[in-house]
C-alpha cells in the first residue's frame, strides 16, 4: 500500500491534506493513493451545496457542520471557489464563514479552485469526496462556486443535492433555465426572515407542481432525483410526505442561515433522502447511474490528456493549416482523431 494512503487510513490530517494538494496537483503517483484508498471508502454520505451567488450557500454550510456535529458525525468539506481567468488566481475564501469549526478534530475543510474546469466544481472534487470518505467522513459537504445556467456537475458527484435559493435575487427563473429543479433533492429557502420568502416558496411549488411528470421523465433518463407528479404535488403541497418508495418530492426548508434557523430540518431532509436512497430500487439505481458517469467523465479526461500528449505536434500544425485555410477544422479534427486511433493501436 501507498505510505500516504496508509496514514490517510490511520486517520492523520496531514496526510489528508497531503494526499489532496497531490490529487489537485495531479502529481505523478495520485492515482496510486486512490487506487489503494478505493476498498476503504463507499461509507460517506456526499452532500451537494449549490445555488445562485449570494444565496448564502458558505453561511448555510457552516450550519450544515454544526447541524451533524451535534448528531455525532464526522464531516468533511470540500468548498470549491472560482480560478481567475485573467491571472489564474482563486481567494478561496469559503472558510473564512467555517473558522470556527477549524480546531474540531471531526471537521476537515479544503478550500480548492476550479482551474477553469466548468460546471461549478474542481476537476478533482470527486478524487477528494474519496479521500474524505476514506479518512472516515460520515458526511462530505461539496459546496459549488455559485451556479448560473447549465453547470451543476454537482448532481453527478453528490448522493444529495442542495439547492440554496434565497427572496429577491430572481433565482425562481434561473432554476427553470439551469435544470436546477431537475436536479434539487432539497430546497433551502435561505434569508427566509426577508420579504418576498413566501413568494419564493409558491414559486417552487408551483413549478415542481407543474413540472412534475417533465421531470419525472426527464430524470429517469439523466439520473437525477424522480419527483412527484404534478396531481400529487398540487394536491398535497410539497414535502417529505408525498415521497414514496419509487418517487422523491424535494422538500422545501425555510432557513436564516445566519441565525442557525432551520438547520435541524435541513438536516433531517438530508437524512431522509439517504434513507430512501439506500432503501429503494430507485434510489439504488440511482447511485449505480451516478458512478456511470463519473466512469465514462473520468475516460473522456483520460482520452483527451493522451490524445493532447501523443498528438501535441499535430495538433499545432491543424491549428496552421486551418489558419490559414488550407483544411477546414472538421477535417482536421478527423485526421488528428484517424491519427490517434493509428497510433493507439500501432
Amino acid at each position: 500500500m501507498h505510505p500516504l494512503a496508509e496514514r490517510v487510513l490511520q486517520k492523520d490530517v496531514r496526510a489528508v491534506a497531503r494526499a489532496m494538494r497531490l490529487v489537485d496537483d495531479r502529481d505523478p503517483g495520485h492515482t496510486d493513493v486512490l487506487r489503494d484508498l478505493f476498498p476503504h471508502t463507499g461509507r460517506a454520505h456526499v452532500v451537494g451545496v449549490t445555488g445562485n451567488p449570494g444565496a448564502g450557500k458558505s453561511t448555510l454550510s457552516d450550519r450544515l457542520i454544526e447541524g451533524f456535529r451535534k448528531a455525532g458525525k464526522i464531516v468533511g468539506v470540500i468548498a470549491v471557489d472560482p480560478t481567475s481567468p485573467y491571472t489564474g488566481g482563486a481567494i478561496l475564501g469559503d472558510r473564512i464563514r467555517m473558522q470556527r469549526h477549524a480546531v474540531d478534530p471531526g471537521v476537515f475543510i479544503r478550500s480548492v479552485a476550479t482551474r477553469g474546469h466548468l460546471g461549478g466544481l474542481s476537476r478533482s472534487a470527486r478524487d477528494m469526496v474519496r479521500i474524505l470518505d476514506a479518512w472516515g467522513a460520515d458526511v462530505v459537504l461539496v459546496e459549488t462556486v455559485g451556479v448560473g445556467q447549465d453547470e451543476l456537475e454537482v448532481t453527478r458527484t453528490a448522493h444529495t443535492t442542495l439547492v440554496v435559493m434565497a427572496p429577491g435575487m430572481g433565482d425562481e427563473v434561473q432554476a427553470i433555465k439551469a435544470g436546477i429543479m431537475e436536479s434539487a433533492d432539497v430546497f433551502a429557502v435561505n434569508k427566509a426572515d426577508r420579504d418576498g420568502a413566501d413568494g419564493t416558496v409558491r414559486d417552487i411549488e408551483l413549478m415542481i407542481a407543474l413540472g412534475g411528470e417533465t421531470m419525472m421523465a426527464a430524470s429517469k433518463h439523466r439520473g437525477h432525483v424522480v419527483h412527484g407528479g404534478a396531481g400529487e404535488a398540487a394536491a398535497h403541497g410539497v414535502g417529505g410526505d408525498e415521497t414514496t418508495p419509487e418517487r422523491w418530492v424535494p422538500p422545501i426548508v425555510r432557513a436564516v442561515a445566519t441565525r442557525g434557523e432551520g438547520t435541524a430540518e435541513l438536516v433531517a431532509a438530508v437524512e431522509r433522502h439517504r434513507v430512501w436512497l439506500e432503501g429503494t430500487a430507485t434510489g439504488r439505481a440511482r447511485r449505480k447511474q451516478r458512478l456511470g458517469e463519473e466512469v465514462r467523465e473520468a475516460l473522456r479526461e483520460a482520452l483527451i490528456e493522451a490524445a493532447s500528449h501523443d498528438l501535441a505536434a499535430q495538433m499545432d500544425q491543424a491549428v496552421i493549416d486551418v489558419d490559414e485555410r488550407r483544411v477546414d477544422p472538421y477535417t482536421a479534427i478527423e485526421q488528428l482523431r484517424d491519427a490517434f486511433r493509428a497510433g493507439r493501436s500501432a
